[in-house]
């Protein structure tokens, strides 16, 4: 569509009418026709965040300003959160807005515009954050020594958790829970934040022991690999935690937001488990040392103490020598002793003599009224202490009386419980004791049928069933020729019975070594019929015998 003419205006003009709508619409297809996608490179300016999700903000470089969008779809993918004075790359297609008659830049994706760009803003963010106190050495907590429960936040598939759990199993086994996190990318900030505060949020002596120590761990990699680990919210979820928390992110020239806030960085996932936990050999090792120093120390000490005794007790005088100059006192003493009482008896009744002159018998009635009183008032004091200690007794022996009864209660209850248990128990036993006999009598019966079996199976009334017969000689098995010649009586023996021979004539027929091995030697095969001779008579019948 052609919209301007370089020829002069006619005054009759047949040029053609737009309307507000269709001239704004043309506009919109030829920006759009004519810069697709593109690519912008410029700093960011004021940046507005309103409630619908959407990003409203400015590119602009030192002569022009550019504005842009960012749907709120895209907001939530963009890999780098757009901040004022960020210089980024941005891409995106260009368009108009028909309601204030400007073009603008709906942007897909934000990168920053080289490392020198991130490292601004990461120095810029770390600034903000230390003036605010977060990265205060006087906020961090020492690591526990030994932690009961160590929990790591990390990824579950990556190789930092089995370096992590084969560094602890070596050194010093302890219980590991995993939350598992993405490590890169838009969705790592938002679920390492929320693993810090979720292992801190876990009630201690709950059913998910609650971690004594926290490891964030990842391996290395570029800056906006790490750079999840840079992000605000993840460097104040660190600062908040009350749990005591390691940094392990990167190799040991990395360096995260992280790590300032942390109570201690790692300069690697390895070095972090072997800075969460002491080697257990080495501590087994020190405390044996420790042992034998004690075991040395106190019996050295005692070897000293011992070898001062008998220093001191050589110095020390013979008992004799101490008690000699005391037991010539005393028998000194005691050799003067009767002279001294005879003397000491006639010195006081002298007194006694001198006194009983002045003595009168009301002297003597007062001073006993003054005794009685005493002894009076003696007895009033007497009465009430032993009123006061009756009722300190009744008030314990109350007290013991009210502990008693539930003490005898629970004995009772005690007794009645293990004499029913006891009772189930016997029960127990005595029916399996009633079951014993039973048992016992169908297994012997069992034996026992088995064994009259293998008897059955090996006796030669099983042979006679098979067509063989045992021959009898005056009540004796016979087993050769020359025995049943010999024999006066002969009984052959079926498996139906047996037949009597009377005055046999032996037909002895050969058996072969292998019928003999079968038939034991105990029995016999029946004899085959002899073929009759030509000129027997009776038609060529032969005979048994």
């Amino acid at each position: 569509m052609e919209l301007f003419d370089d020829q002069e205006p006619d005054q009759g003009g047949n040029r053609p009418e737009f309307t507000v709508s269709e001239l704004s619409g043309a506009v919109k297809r030829v920006i759009e026709g004519e810069f697709g996608m593109v690519r912008v490179r410029g700093e960011i300016g004021r940046v507005s965040r309103p409630a619908s999700g959407h990003l409203y903000y400015d590119l602009k470089d030192d002569r022009s300003v550019i504005a842009a969008i960012t749907w709120k779809g895209q907001a939530g993918r963009l890999t780098v959160r757009p901040e004022e004075g960020m210089e980024v790359i941005a891409t995106g297609r260009m368009t108009t807005f028909p309601g204030q008659s400007k073009y603008q830049l709906i942007i897909d994706d934000l990168a920053p515009a080289g490392a020198g760009a991130l490292m601004a803003m990461l120095e810029k963010r770390r600034a903000m954050l230390q003036a605010e106190g977060l990265f205060d050495p006087a906020r961090k907590q020492p690591i526990p020594w030994l932690p009961q429960v160590i929990g790591v936040v990390t990824s579950p598939s990556g190789a930092v958790i089995r370096d992590i759990l084969h560094r602890l199993r070596d050194r010093f086994p302890r219980p590991v829970l995993i939350w598992p996190v993405a490590v890169q990318g838009e969705r790592c900030a938002p679920e390492v934040a929320a693993a810090i505060r979720g292992f801190n949020a876990l009630p201690a002596g709950g059913s998910i022991p609650r971690p004594d120590l926290i490891i964030v761990a990842r391996g290395g990699g570029s800056l906006e690999d790490l750079w999840g680990f840079n992000e605000e919210i993840v460097v104040r979820a660190a600062a908040e935690s009350r749990i005591p928390l390691i940094s392990a992110v990167g190799h040991e020239t990395d360096t995260t937001l992280i790590d300032f806030a942390a109570d201690l960085r790692a300069p690697t996932p390895t070095a972090a488990a072997e800075l969460a936990v002491p080697v257990r050999l080495e501590l087994l090792a020190t405390l044996d040392a420790l042992s034998s120093r004690l075991l040395r120390s106190v019996s050295q000490g005692t070897e000293r103490r011992r070898q001062r005794l008998t220093d001191l007790a050589r110095a020390l005088p013979r008992p004799e020598a101490l008690t000699g100059a005391a037991a010539q006192r005393l028998d000194h003493a005691s050799g003067r002793l009767g002279g001294a009482l005879g003397l000491m008896v006639a010195r006081r009744r002298g007194d006694f003599a001198r006194v009983a002159g002045r003595v009168q018998p009301g002297l003597l009635l007062g001073y006993v009224r003054e005794r009685r009183g005493h002894v009076a008032n003696r007895a009033d004091a007497l009465e009430a202490r032993f009123m006061r200690r009756f009722e300190r007794a009744q008030v314990q022996l109350a007290q013991w009386a009210s502990r008693l009864e539930p003490a005898m209660l629970r004995l009772v209850t005690d007794a009645a419980r293990r004499v029913f248990d006891q009772r189930q128990r016997l029960e127990g036993l005595s029916l399996r004791l009633d079951a014993v006999p039973g048992q016992r009598i169908t297994r012997a019966r069992e034996a026992l049928e088995r064994l009259d079996r293998t008897r059955q199976s090996l006796g030669y009334n099983e042979t006679l069933k098979r067509g063989f017969a045992v021959v009898w000689g005056d009540g004796h098995v016979v087993s050769t020729a020359q025995a049943a010649r010999a024999a006066a009586h002969l009984e052959i023996e079926f498996v139906t019975g047996r037949v009597a021979l009377t005055n046999p004539v032996p037909v002895t027929v050969p058996l072969t070594e292998a019928e003999a091995v079968e038939g034991g030697g105990a029995a016999a095969r029946p004899a085959r019929p002899a073929k009759p001779r030509k000129d027997e008579p009776g038609g060529g019948q032969g005979s048994l015998f």
